[in-house]
């Protein structure tokens, strides 16, 4: 516990705060995974009617994660402003990518911002970027507190990796995160949609592949890992894989350097001192 504390840079991590993160990320798969094990009601439109309840179960969570780290002082005015400029860099390139055949280029900065600035920064930032992001997109729907979840669970992991690579390793790691994250992505993604899929919006290689409510878990799991292969794995998650994978390649090394001497400067770890007040002449 020690080395993951210390691990931690624009954003300290207490025990606290650590075992906040734990529950939110463990109640943000809950959110996904609850339909294999409960009945839900058949139709697409059904997260229509629960999404305002799961805003008020997201929010909250990403409120607790701030608050505990004002607490502690564990965030500074600093680490707001290092979170406002990430956030605001990746609202603007995702609109350059649009998702179009899977590209996307939020998630690799996100990867090397939890890398450099700890697993707390990265869940914040995964949820302020695809909420910055979705605004500027017109990406505001009941799908959006999903994409928060998963992109904060993506910058949480980002910041969990192990911190002696350097070089071509840690370049060749994040690489490999990066392939994982797209592909974790769209995995949460399809699990939040399929479940209320009805059989005639599936077609040609997919029919027959909708959720059956009441069937074992299992039987349930193998016909969505069927549907996820077919539907998006084959196209836009690989294309996001690849995306992530190019620009880590090949841009990685230069942002890990602006990013950690951001850090360095920043002196996120240092204490904050303050100045005695001068007083006047002769006392006055």
């Amino acid at each position: 516990m020690a080395d993951f504390l210390a691990q931690s840079r624009a954003v300290r991590i207490s025990p606290r705060t650590a075992l906040v993160l734990a529950v939110a990320a463990v109640l943000g798969l809950a959110m996904f995974g609850w339909p294999l094990f409960a009945q839900p009601q058949p139709g697409a439109q059904a997260h229509g009617l629960d999404a305002p309840f799961v805003f008020m179960a997201t929010l909250p969570v990403l409120i607790l994660v701030v608050l505990a780290e004002l607490s502690s002082g564990g965030i500074d005015a600093k680490a707001l402003a290092m979170l406002g400029v990430l956030s605001a860099i990746n609202a603007g390139l995702r609109p350059l990518s649009a998702g179009t055949g899977g590209i996307e280029l939020v998630f690799f900065l996100l990867v090397l911002a939890g890398r450099v600035f700890g697993p707390g920064f990265g869940f914040v930032l995964g949820s302020t970027s695809l909420f910055t992001s979705a605004l500027l997109t017109a990406g505001v729907g009941p799908w959006l507190p999903f994409q928060m979840l998963s992109s904060s669970l993506i910058g949480l992991g980002a910041g969990l990796l192990p911190k002696r690579p350097r070089g071509r390793t840690e370049i060749a790691m994040l690489g490999v995160y990066g392939v994982f994250a797209a592909y974790f992505f769209g995995f949460l993604m399809n699990l939040w949609h399929w479940p209320f899929l009805l059989g005639s919006n599936l077609t040609g290689a997919t029919a027959g592949l909708e959720f059956v409510p009441g069937a074992p878990v299992l039987e349930n799991l193998h016909r969505f890992a069927v549907y996820t292969v077919l539907s998006s794995t084959l196209g836009w998650d690989t294309g996001r894989a690849v995306t992530n994978l190019a620009a880590i390649i090949l841009v990685g090394p230069a942002v890990l350097t602006v990013l950690r001497r951001a850090a360095r400067r920043a002196a996120f770890d240092a204490p904050v001192s303050f100045a005695p007040a001068r007083s006047g002449p002769a006392g006055r």
